[in-house]
This record gives C-alpha cells, sequence and structure tokens, in this order.
C-alpha cells in the first residue's frame, strides 16, 4: 500500500511570494561541527522575520525517547510542554527577496517519506533550488581561512571548491539523503559544509557561521549580510582560542603541524592545475602528489 508523504506535512499558509523561492535546511542531530549550521539559523531567526508556512508531524518522525524533549513542573502540575518542531518558514533577505527555511531535529524515522514529502512541497511552490549547510570537522588550523566543500546534484552548480576526499564513507544523515535522492530526480541542491578545526568542533565557532552565510550568498544570490554581534562574536572567540594555545606548549606545536600541512596542501593545489580546473585526480596522480609530499617534509632544515 502506497503511503501519502503528505501525510507527514501540512500546509498552513500558501502565500504567493513563496512560489519560486529558494530553499535552505538545517536539520539538528547529525554533525555541526562548531555550532556552524545552528549559528545560521539562528542568525536568520535574529535578522529576519520568519512565517511559518508548512510544519511535519514529528509524532512519526522523532524518537521521543533518545531525545526526550523538556517537560516543565511547576508546584502541583505540569505547566510547559516543549513540543519538538519541524517547520518550513518564509523569510525576506535584506533586499526583500522571499525564502524559505526548512529546520527542526532530524527525522528519526521514515527518511524516505520524509524527502517524499519535501519534495511535494519543492513541486507545489516551484522552489528552484535547496541548499542545507553545515560544519565537519578537520584537521587545519584556527589561523587560517575556513575551507568549505561544495557538493551539489550537478557539476555546474558546484563552485569555490578545492576538493578533499576523493571518496568517502560516513553515516547516513536525512539532509545527504535529501540531497541525494533530489539529484536522482531531476532537481537541484546544494551542500555547503565548512572546514571546522576538530580542536574546537564542541564549542560555537562564529568563524564558521560566517563563512556558511559568505557560501549562502553564493549559492543563492540572497542578501544576507553578517551583523556586527556576529563579527564581534568572532572576535572574542579567536581571540580566547589564541590565548590558550599560548598558554600550552604541546597544543601550540599541534597548531604549528597543522598550519604547515595546511599551506603544504595550499601551495600545491594552487600549483596543480589538475586541481584548479576543478579535476579530480587518478589514483596514479595521488600517488605521486603523496610522495612528493613526503619528500619535501624529510628535506633536512637547512636545504
Amino acid at each position: 500500500m502506497n503511503v501519502d508523504p503528505w501525510a507527514l506535512c501540512d500546509v498552513l499558509a500558501d502565500p504567493p511570494e513563496a512560489r519560486g523561492a529558494v530553499m535552505l535546511h538545517f536539520l539538528d542531530g547529525f554533525m555541526d561541527a562548531g555550532s556552524a549550521g545552528r549559528g545560521v539559523v539562528d542568525y536568520l531567526f535574529d535578522e529576519f522575520e520568519h512565517t511559518p508556512v508548512a510544519s511535519f508531524d514529528v509524532d512519526q518522525l522523532i524518537d521521543y525517547r533518545s531525545r526526550r524533549p523538556n517537560l516543565t513542573f511547576a508546584l502541583d502540575r505540569w505547566s510547559d510542554f516543549e513540543a519538538p518542531q519541524l517547520v518550513v518558514y518564509l523569510m525576506r533577505d535584506r533586499s526583500d527577496r522571499p525564502f524559505l527555511l526548512m529546520t527542526g531535529p532530524e527525522p528519526d524515522f521514515a527518511w524516505e517519506r520524509f524527502v517524499d514529502a519535501v519534495e511535494d512541497l519543492i513541486d507545489h511552490w516551484s522552489v528552484p533550488l535547496t541548499v542545507g549547510f553545515q560544519g565537519i570537522p578537520m584537521g587545519v588550523p584556527h589561523t587560517r581561512d575556513l575551507g568549505m566543500t561544495v557538493h551539489a546534484t550537478r557539476p555546474e552548480l558546484v563552485f569555490d571548491n578545492r576538493p578533499v576526499f576523493n571518496e568517502v564513507t560516513v553515516p547516513g544523515n536525512a539532509a545527504g539523503l535529501l540531497e541525494y535522492r533530489l539529484g536522482e530526480s531531476g532537481r537541484d541542491a546544494i551542500g555547503l559544509s565548512v572546514h571546522v578545526p576538530h580542536y574546537v568542533m564542541q564549542m560555537n565557532y562564529p568563524a564558521s557561521t560566517i563563512r556558511l552565510l559568505e557560501g549562502l550568498r553564493e549559492a543563492t544570490g540572497l542578501d544576507l549580510p553578517s551583523d556586527a554581534a556576529l563579527e564581534e562574536d568572532r572576535e572574542r572567540v579567536d581571540t580566547d582560542i589564541a590565548e590558550q594555545v599560548s598558554e600550552s606548549e604541546e597544543v601550540s606545536e599541534v597548531v604549528k603541524s597543522l598550519e604547515e600541512q595546511y599551506d603544504s596542501f595550499t601551495e600545491a593545489a594552487e600549483a596543480d592545475e589538475m586541481l584548479r580546473d576543478g579535476r579530480m585526480p587518478t589514483a596514479d596522480e595521488l600517488g605521486a602528489a603523496f610522495e612528493h609530499f613526503l619528500a619535501e617534509r624529510n628535506k633536512p632544515d637547512d636545504d
């Protein structure tokens, strides 16, 4: 028996400006190093008015026992329940251009039905592009510009990309499955994964949020300027990290090693025509590049 995916989702409002709007999405629960994606969502809620236009039936999607929502007891009664919400909001950027944001907890169940429901929303509003975003931990230093892996359902949608993976298998996640299925059905979708230094992945790292906002502007053309408060948070956190690193010789050595690796990779990428052209290297080319890297690293200091 076929299950109607719309049973998972209710359209709460159908404003004409939602038609043809791009859809951003961020789901809590899988991976978000440095709270990069969560920072973007918080920024959007703080900066722009948001109107719910669709909601998902979380009772069918969420395992309450694995992520227990808060239930408040006051004196002699239960006074409040923070029910999880997975909602699509309509927003407008600084230039009054409408866009959609889907956010909430990642579904625990019915991933395929969830994807079908999102595809129906995309068709209903003629969404031309969906864009997901997150932070991923990487062995990179905080003292260098943050990189970003851009992936998409069509090569033409990929921009500003310096590949760091040839092929990698990771645990499944609903946002990744959504992008994969959208590609299978011929729809345009982009994913942005900012590279967050692994030693700050558990903390709020505003620099990663700012980098994602830059990527979202380039991917969508939306007017999403970084606000002063976010820039101040970045300066404060960067200062705190610098002080902590300077207080530990061991940590300083780790950061120095990461800087050397980062600079070596960057120099090799800039010198390598195949990477500038966006072509993935063959296994032989990767082996030769790795051997060259090791040879350079093993040279005496005075060479």
